[in-house]
């Protein structure tokens, strides 16, 4: 198949400080949300993958169970959305490390 052109996709995005600085913003709104409001308010109108998140933020493993959904299944699928395809791909063979530190971050400024 010489002849074919190949279909170039560019070059994957990598996601900013400016964006996961957003992203931070935006769980902690929603992680305070549910302190505030409980989940029932929140569940039906995030998606099932932001509750999840949140419910990790939380560390609410009954909403995760509820979901059937790990600490380590949040952390991979998110790993993406924090350092790209190449980059999460990478933080999922060395143990999800950067990972699990930018969370621990998160959820030392959430507070208890």
């Amino acid at each position: 198949m010489p002849d074919a052109n190949r279909i170039t996709w560019g070059k994957p995005r990598k996601p900013s400080d400016a964006d996961r600085a957003a992203l931070r913003a935006d769980l902690l709104a929603e992680a305070r949300a549910v302190r505030a409001d409980g989940w029932a308010a929140h569940r039906d109108t995030w998606p099932a993958g932001r509750v999840a998140v949140v419910a990790y933020l939380l560390g609410d493993t009954e909403m995760l169970t509820d979901l059937e959904e790990t600490d380590a299944t949040v952390l991979s699928r998110f790993a993406a959305d924090l350092f790209g395809f190449v980059g999460g791909r990478k933080d999922n063979e060395k143990g999800l490390v950067e990972t699990q530190s930018w969370f621990a971050a998160v959820r030392e400024e959430l507070g208890a």
